[in-house]
């Protein structure tokens, strides 16, 4: 690569960031659903045909910013994962509980972008393939955590209704066809559980009803880990 190539390329780099921060700010300022190129380029002192080069329509820079969404919430809850495992190598339920204290310290660090990935849908918008990966990483991650307790021998799931035997068997054959179905089934309740307690405490449904938001989510997110079948370790 020459060194205009270079400068280039660090340009680019650089005006991306800039719509994209830009981006961000209104949508805390507005929503998803007003999000406006014009407006972003009218704010970056930029004509809209510049921007274009860089996002061609709407829906690319929505969709860049639910990739970055994810992503962050997914990596600070891999980093998490990661500390526990060093702190505590046997104790899987340690790793779950630091796997759901940061996806909730992200969320409620970044309330608007926690709203365009686990919010309401935007008019109009269907998210891509793209977005697949990026949206997985934490419920992997939960599932990660289950898989080497269930290989250490450190997790018991709850029983199946007979009724739900079926279901369970096609979500383990989906998600971890190397775990037990009731042990799949287990995760999706409790990955749902997460994201809901999560959701609650960013949109507001816990005011004047929850005061002590870390005590309460501390212990949520230890009976969740529990619920699944996980285990305190030395």
């Amino acid at each position: 690569m020459t060194t205009v190539q270079g400068a280039r390329a660090r340009a680019r780099i650089e005006i991306t960031a800039a719509i994209k921060d830009e981006a961000r700010r209104q949508l805390a300022a507005e929503g998803a659903a007003k999000l406006s190129l014009r407006a972003v380029a009218r704010e970056l002192g930029m004509v809209s045909s510049a921007l274009y080069r860089y996002f061609p329509s709407r829906d690319d820079l929505l969709t860049a910013l639910i990739i970055d969404a994810y992503d962050a919430v997914g990596s600070a809850a891999e980093k998490a994962h990661a500390a526990a495992v060093r702190t505590a190598p046997l104790d899987h339920l340690a790793r779950w509980t630091a796997v759901c204290r940061a996806v909730r310290a992200w969320a409620v660090a970044h309330p608007h972008e926690y709203a365009l990935i686990y919010g309401s849908p935007v008019p109009g918008y269907t998210a891509p393939q793209d977005t697949v990966g990026p949206a997985a990483r934490v419920g992997l991650l939960l599932v990660a955590t289950a898989r080497a307790a269930h290989d250490a021998g450190g997790v018991v799931p709850p029983p199946l209704p007979d009724g739900l035997t079926p279901e369970a068997e096609r979500l383990a054959a989906d998600l971890a066809p190397d775990l037990p179905p009731a042990l799949a089934v287990a995760l999706v309740f409790a990955w749902a559980q997460l994201f809901g307690l999560v959701s609650f405490e960013v949109f507001g449904q816990f005011n004047r009803i929850v005061e002590d938001r870390d005590a309460f989510f501390a212990t949520a997110a230890e009976r969740l880990g529990r619920e699944v079948g996980l285990t305190v370790r030395p």
